[in-house]
């Protein structure tokens, strides 16, 4: 029985359902397997809720379904398209004079819904979840501070102690090289604690958490009195114990609303209106210091009413000097000069000066002027770079939220004609296939935020070059696609 052009359609459509299910489904598992992996450190041994894991791990799988949907696309059109021309029948349709680009419009219209589902759901859905996950995670971070030790930082989670630690095993909670300050309260005294080893234990309710030292030393602050003067005692011990009290460190939930946010948690148009305020800013910061700049002066001690502007064209000559940009005076040119006698000089502001103190005070006014407007001038360089930075950084997240959602309709055009032309079917080939395609596509989009973040490339070109290269390879495809070019 002959199949009509529309039928032909449908049945390349059903053809994608299959293979889209288990693909997504696989990636997906992937995707968690590397979450909890990445994760298990922070989860493990520190009595968390069931209900609080299985929140972590549901607010998380907002960006697996981003990452998993256009690798999923690519898989599952390569699977149905080279099935579809291994059984020979796309040989059957270009005989029927059917032209190709009809089999791929239907699966391109699809992947185009779902990619404009995605955009929505990047800047929507994605931002909240990103929001809560992080606000859950530093919750669960907070429930048991041992396990944040990181060497050679200071660690301040416990209220009155402060740590520092060279080396930490996270596999034994053993600590090496610890160095404790203890704050002073009122039945304490100030102390610094310092030992060669350390371990880390605490009690099945993780209300309390014990910290053994051993080979140290202690010393103490012996508070003031009116006997004696600062006191300090320094004790040396094989083993010494100290006991945190963590029942104000139980798990608790904080409200997410007191946290800041940052460009993965925010939509497109919260990031647009805060690049505007930047924008904004660098404007201000810039006509404010050109305004500071253009209206330096230094009052001429001649007369009241007589100013001289140093941002005139005889005081730019400044810099041509390095003795007066060192803020040397015009005396270390004439160490026998007669201070009320005047020297010629070719500035021609000092030379209506009649005086060697006057020429003396306003060389030395003007040289601290320029220092000033170079330190202003560097604060501003520095503001300017920090906000520049800061556009490149949401707008990166903002062309973010389309070229991924994107993809899946690029991915369309780039699998379909690939798996007529490749003519396999099998899962085995068409996932190495769309591995390494995919491989390419998130190396460009990695090396590409770190660029535009780093102001080496514009946002723009770092978030779609890697669409661009893959649109213009499928548009060749299908070139060869059309011309019946084979692989």
């Amino acid at each position: 029985m002959r199949l009509l052009p529309n039928q032909i359609q449908l049945n390349l459509l059903r053809r994608h359902i299959g293979p889209f299910i288990f693909c997504f489904l696989t990636i997906m598992f992937l995707l968690m397997m590397q979450f909890f992996i990445q994760f298990i450190d922070h989860l493990v041994g520190k009595n968390i809720p069931a209900l609080v894991i299985i929140e972590l791990i549901t607010v998380n799988l907002a960006y697996m379904v981003v990452l998993a949907v256009p690798m999923t696309i690519l898989a599952s059109t390569l699977m149905a398209f080279g099935k579809f021309s291994e059984q020979n029948e796309f040989t059957a349709v270009k005989a029927a004079g059917i032209n190709p680009i009809h089999l791929i419009t239907p699966v391109m219209g699809v992947a185009l819904i779902i990619s404009l589902f995605l955009i929505w759901f990047s800047n929507y859905t994605l931002p909240e979840a990103n929001y809560k996950a992080r606000a859950l995670f530093l919750d669960i971070r907070m429930k048991q501070p041992g396990f944040d030790l990181e060497e050679n930082v200071f660690y301040d989670g416990i209220e009155g102690y402060t740590f520092l630690v060279e080396e930490v095993s996270s596999e034994t909670d053993s600590l090496h090289g610890v160095t404790v300050f203890q704050d002073a309260k009122d039945s304490r005294d100030r102390v610094i604690i310092k030992a060669d080893k350390g371990y880390l234990s605490g009690d099945e309710s993780m209300v309390t958490l014990t910290l053994d030292l051993f080979n140290g030393s202690t010393v103490r602050f012996l508070p003031k009195s009116s006997a004696r003067k600062d006191l300090i005692e320094e004790t040396v011990f094989n083993k010494y114990r100290i006991r945190f009290d963590l029942s104000d460190l139980a798990f608790t939930r904080t409200n997410p609303e007191q946290r800041r946010r940052d460009g993965r948690t925010m939509t497109a148009q919260a990031m647009l209106a805060a690049v505007d305020s930047l924008y904004f800013d660098i404007a201000k910061e810039k006509r404010d210091f050109n305004s500071a700049a253009k209206n330096l002066k230094i009052r001429d001690p001649v007369s009241e009413d007589s100013v001289t502007d140093v941002s005139s064209n005889e005081y730019a000559d400044y810099d041509h000097n390095e003795r007066y940009t060192r803020g040397s005076s015009v005396t270390e040119y004439m160490d026998e000069a007669d201070l009320n006698e005047s020297i010629a000089t070719s500035f021609e502001a000092l030379s209506v000066l009649g005086y060697l103190e006057e020429q003396k005070d306003i060389s030395q006014k003007a040289v601290g002027n320029f220092r000033n407007t170079f330190t202003q001038y560097d604060n501003l360089k520095n503001n300017l770079h920090w906000r520049v930075k800061r556009i490149a950084n949401f707008l990166v997240e903002v062309h973010k939220k389309a070229s991924l959602p994107i993809a899946c309709f690029i991915f369309v055009l780039v699998g379909a004609p690939l798996g007529l032309l490749t003519r396999k079917g099998n899962l085995g080939v068409n996932a190495l296939i769309s591995t390494l395609l995919f491989t390419y596509y998130w190396i460009c989009i990695i090396q590409g935020e770190k660029l535009a973040d780093r102001l080496f490339i514009s946002p723009f070109i770092g978030m779609w070059f890697a669409n661009i290269t893959m649109l213009m390879a499928g548009i060749i495809l299908m070139i060869k696609v059309i011309r019946e070019n084979r692989f």
